[in-house]
């Protein structure tokens, strides 16, 4: 984006200028980036990383859409991003006008990135799409073809790209129509006419201006159903809202389905939605940080849950953005343009085309998410480069005022760019916490930073756990387990098989009944995993039948359930239900792990407490360790290999006269016929006796 509608009226122009004093958050995890104005977020799922491409609003006080080049950011977790540069600037292909790098997508085929964008053709014309190539997300990029994709011509703005199932690439653009138009498969040379949707209230709603309808499509698909969404007119909502249209191909027929964000702080909107590791997100841009407003745009992010039948709630926009993923590990290298949180600094890159933060003064500081200690951090050290007087690192833990775990001192390198590694002790930093690099020092610039990490016990901790996906000791958190189906599942420290504590799963209605886990991104289906959980009950029935079941959902929407392990559990004894090398069913999705009983799925009537402990993931392959299963010889008193009278008259001595006749562990085990509980009685001795005589000569 952008350019303004035709049919915008003086009175939106009034209300596009309102914006620019509007109010903006100081204090918050969303927009994204604090750097820069990213406005245009367009989102790509490369490897196992979110990337996000952005357009650059001019910084200073503007009265329209002045944009130079476009930017690259990555996440793995949702909110620390990784500031991967300008990639492309405004005028870098000969063709392009300055100060008109409008709205783009990126989108990968064959090992090649293909990077769609929005310009203003310098021959004349009007908007263009052009398109560049790299060989990775953050370029170098070139201009394969020297000239527009499409156009010009004064509609052809704000592409979106897809790959069908089939292989086609599709291009979709266009304000005020939706314009489309297929690729071949070097995707810079257009297969056949440019088309355009019949722009039909069914289709794309109606609204005082016609359809709802303005520009900035994004075309996705997610299970069955093709998406359409658009940055458009709705009535009663201040500046550009965004709607959606589904349907059951690329090209429709689109049924319009309604509004999913009501409305912008600064006038326009522009954004994406996109599945990643499990989990939905929807972009947009708003006026968030410092120096914002209508002109000046900041890419944002919130997550969000499709409704049953596959429509999108209205949602709601956060300054708090979506929850982090997964902790950030600070044993290995960290570049310090991750960043969750920033103020008072820019990012910038070296003569070596490397991007590290800059422009730091006393005050500035980063915040990085989630970052997680383990068992602890002894040193920290920074790549640093000044060609000042230098200063400190203050690294503390939670807030900038929070605890102080170490101070780095840095002094001049004589250049900028001159890099040197320096350390500085860490002391009182384990477990998870938000970091925070607060930069103290006299006045002007103090330094540059390429990259920190930190070394310590929870190095080697970190690297063993890679074997594990998860390990929940359920030590003072219920670590993501929860129950399934209404039972009620709560720390406890009555039992533990390892540790202090466990979790409790009570008020079961039904043998299915439990405690369960959500699997994550990491579990893919058709792939095998080493599964583990230790459970234990006390009360009722000698043994009981435990399942470790999966529940997952098919590619053809039904629920299904596969046994992980089976096993006959003894009361009062902890045991193990494991598989070394469980293989999750080919197209399997929402999958779920839990502990259940033995029993019949729809019998309402209680079912046996238990406790589990332990619960872990790993690779394929990976033996975890679990209680030792003894084997019984049932009866078999003084462990002589045979049942036989010898044994009934032992237990009756041990029970007449314990401290002289003493069974061994083993024996006891052997010996308890009746009430597998561990005691030893007259009841034992007969039961074996009647077993004996009724045994045939």
């Amino acid at each position: 984006m952008k350019k303004f509608f035709s049919a915008v009226t003086a009175a939106a122009l009034t209300a596009v200028t309102l914006c620019t004093s509007a109010p903006i958050v100081t204090q918050a995890d969303n927009p994204i980036v604090q750097t820069s104005f990213t406005p245009d977020p367009a989102p790509v799922v490369i490897g196992d990383e979110l990337y996000v491409f952005t357009g650059c609003d001019r910084e200073g006080d503007n009265d329209f859409y002045y944009m130079t080049g476009w930017q690259c950011f990555s996440t793995k977790d949702m909110k620390n991003w990784t500031d991967h540069g300008r990639i492309l600037e405004d005028t870098s292909f000969s063709w392009c006008n300055k100060n008109d790098a409008w709205a783009s997508q990126c989108i990968e085929r064959n090992g090649k990135y293909y990077f769609y964008f929005t310009t203003t053709n310098k021959g004349g014309g009007g908007r263009a799409i052009g398109v560049a190539v790299a060989d990775s997300p953050a370029g170098p990029y070139r201009d394969p073809i020297g000239k527009p994709l499409c156009g010009p011509n004064w509609d052809y703005i704000d592409p979106t790209v897809i790959l069908d199932d089939d292989g086609q690439a599709w291009l979709m653009f266009g304000n005020p129509k939706c314009y489309y138009v297929k690729l071949k498969e070097d995707m810079v040379t257009l297969d056949g006419q440019i088309k355009q949707f019949d722009m039909n209230a069914q289709q794309f709603g109606s609204s005082q201006k016609g359809t709802t309808y303005g520009e900035g499509p994004w075309i996705y698909k997610h299970d069955s159903l093709y998406y359409l969404v658009w940055a458009s007119f709705v009535d009663g909502f201040g500046g550009e809202s965004q709607c959606y249209a589904t349907g059951p191909s690329v090209t429709g027929p689109w049924t319009y389905r309604g509004v999913i964000q009501e409305g912008s702080n600064c006038y326009t909107t522009h954004g994406g939605i996109i599945d990643y590791k499990d989990h939905s997100y929807f972009f947009y841009h708003k006026n968030g940080i410092p120096g914002g407003g209508a002109f000046n745009r900041s890419a944002s992010c919130d997550e969000f849950t499709y409704n049953a039948d596959g429509t999108i709630p209205v949602v709601k926009l956060t300054n708090s953005g979506p929850d982090q993923l997964e902790p950030l590990n600070p044993f290995e290298r960290v570049e310090a343009e991750t960043i969750c949180w920033s103020e008072g600094i820019k990012t910038e890159k070296d003569d070596n085309n490397s991007v590290n933060i800059g422009f730091i003064q006393k005050g500035s500081y980063v915040k990085v998410a989630g970052v997680d200690f383990g068992e602890g951090a002894d040193k920290f050290t920074a790549s640093v480069a000044s060609a000042g007087s230098g200063g400190t690192i203050e690294l503390h833990l939670d807030s900038k005022t929070g605890k102080t775990i170490g101070t780095l001192k840095v002094g001049s390198t004589d250049g900028w760019h001159d890099w040197e590694e320096l350390t500085c002790d860490v002391s009182g930093a384990s477990g998870e916490h938000d970091l925070y690099l607060v930069f103290n020092g006299g006045d002007g610039y103090l330094m540059n930073v390429d990259w920190w990490k930190f070394d310590g016990a929870g190095a080697s901790a970190a690297a063993t756990d890679k074997t594990y996906i998860f390990k929940n000791t359920f030590e003072g958190k219920l670590d993501g387990c929860t129950d399934r189906g209404g039972a009620k599942v709560a720390l406890t420290i009555d039992e533990a098989y390892e540790g202090s504590g466990s979790v409790y799963c009570s008020d079961r209605s039904a043998s299915w009944k439990g405690v369960g886990k959500s699997l994550n991104y990491k579990f893919k289906a058709g792939e095998s995993y080493s599964f583990s959980t230790v459970v234990k009950y006390n009360e009722g029935a000698p043994t009981t039948k435990f399942h470790f079941t999966l529940q997952y959902k098919g590619s053809d929407g039904e629920i299904y359930y596969d046994k992980i392990d089976t096993k006959t559990v003894k009361k009062g004894e902890w045991t193990q239900l494991a598989n070394t090398s469980y293989k999750i069913p080919a197209g399997a999705k929402e999958l779920l792990i839990y502990v259940e009983t033995e029993g019949d799925s729809d019998d309402d009537t209680p079912a046996t407490n238990f406790y589990v402990d332990n619960f872990f993931a790993a690779v394929s392959g990976t033996v975890i360790e679990g209680p030792t299963v003894r084997t019984t010889n049932w009866g078999d008193a003084n462990v002589d290999g045979v049942t036989d009278m010898s044994d009934v008259i032992l237990i009756m001595q041990s029970v007449a006269a314990p401290d002289k006749y003493k069974l061994t562990e083993q024996g006891r085990y052997n010996a308890d016929v009746v009430g597998t509980d561990g005691s030893i009685t007259e009841d034992d001795a007969l039961a074996i006796r009647k077993h004996l005589v009724s045994m045939p000569e």
